[in-house]
């Protein structure tokens, strides 16, 4: 593989995590965030029935917990990614 072929692919991934979308939620779909490859949340969702004044500590840890699952769906999502990529180089060890 030459260069110009590596620097293509580059280019093809960096449009396909600017597209891609990875949905993630917590509290059984109480709150569900969607976030693009490069980690960016673009939704987040909160069903009505968490909202109370009384639980805004559980609301908050919620949007955590679905925001870092969103997260950690994109690092899969890109290790995957990459290591089609990689694998096309021919080097020893990937």
């Amino acid at each position: 593989m030459n260069i110009q072929d590596m620097m293509k692919q580059a280019q093809e991934m960096q449009q396909q995590m600017t597209e891609l979308r990875v949905e993630a939620t917590a509290g059984g779909g109480m709150v569900s965030v969607v976030v693009n490859g490069h980690k960016h949340v673009l939704t987040l969702t909160i069903d009505p029935e968490v909202v109370a004044k009384e639980d805004v500590g559980m609301l908050q840890d919620l949007i955590v917990a679905a925001v870092n699952d969103a997260h950690r769906r994109v690092d899969e999502a890109l290790k995957q990614k990459m290591g089609g990529l990689m694998s096309g180089l021919g080097l020893p060890g990937l």
